[in-house]
């Protein structure tokens, strides 16, 4: 049936915001202290205005106190002492800054500021390389959220070749690392790559993350292979992924829904991370 199929990350989500949010309580009415995030906002990025409204909804139903710093216009030194102030406050546990920056602003800087231990999206140098290692303390949260998808499906990719189309820092170079440490061979694409049409080909597991909805043929993926389709693209007002799903289902193994797939993973494992940030500080 093409329903077994679809990996959906529903459950899961609702699973894991319901649990979260019972520690929460149980572990506030103890200590009193509720995990608190900051979150960091450059500029007036519509879309990202809606992924914050959406993370807050959720941060206010699982107990977490959130708290918004939005700046329209503001230069990358002030941004710089904000982040050293946050770094420095106790009854702050996480930062996240909300990405895209503007142009302006380099990205690399801003995150290198950001304390490891309060680095909720796990792209700070310290917590990529912990990644890179095989010994990750915070892991990002995208490329973690599909290899917990995988586990929650019992799908086992250990020795497939995966391909990622996109290198991002944000989900391409973190889920390489998340997919060689579990045992894939693995190639990752980007803009100079040659002769893609070969690499999908071969690709038993194929991870796209590039936000271009169908810029490859259906004919060229594999048949039998898996799909975990990142990317989110608006086409004639619906949300869809890179890869054209009603032509591919038919072909394919299994295969991640846009949307209603990696989103939901994503938020899911943020939760997580806050969590286990939070549980961090009471310990310390």
């Amino acid at each position: 049936m093409i329903n077994n199929k679809i990996l959906y990350s529903k459950n899961y989500f609702k699973n894991t915001k319901n649990k979260i949010k019972k520690k929460i309580f149980f572990i506030k009415k103890k200590f009193n202290i509720k995990p608190t995030i900051v979150i960091l906002q450059i500029g007036n990025n519509k879309s990202s205005n809606i992924y914050i409204k959406k993370k807050c909804k959720i941060f206010k139903y699982v107990g977490i106190k959130y708290i918004i710093y939005k700046y329209i216009s503001i230069s990358e030194k002030k941004i710089i002492k904000i982040i050293s102030k946050i770094n420095k406050d106790n009854k702050i546990h996480c930062l996240l800054i909300q990405l895209p920056l503007p142009k302006e602003i380099n990205e690399n800087n801003i995150i290198n500021k950001i304390n490891p231990k309060k680095d909720v999206d796990g792209l700070h140098p310290y917590n990529i390389g912990k990644l890179s290692k095989g010994n990750p303390y915070i892991r990002p949260c995208t490329s973690f959220g599909v290899m917990e998808l995988l586990k929650y499906y019992k799908i086992n990719i250990k020795g497939l070749n995966a391909l990622i189309i996109g290198s991002s820092n944000l989900v391409g170079k973190p889920m390489y690392m998340e997919l060689l440490n579990y045992g894939c061979t693995v190639t990752i694409t980007n803009s100079k790559t040659k002769n893609i049409k070969k690499h999908i080909n071969n690709a038993d597991i194929l991870i796209s993350a590039i936000g271009k909805y169908n810029i490859y043929p259906t004919k060229w993926i594999k048949k039998n292979s898996i799909i975990i389709d990142i990317g989110i693209n608006k086409i004639n007002g619906i949300i869809k992924g890179d890869i054209n799903f009603n032509k591919i289902i038919k072909k394919v193994k299994y295969i991640t829904p846009t949307p209603g797939g990696i989103g939901l993973m994503t938020i899911s494992i943020l939760l997580k991370n806050i969590f286990k940030i939070y549980i961090k500080n009471l310990i310390n």
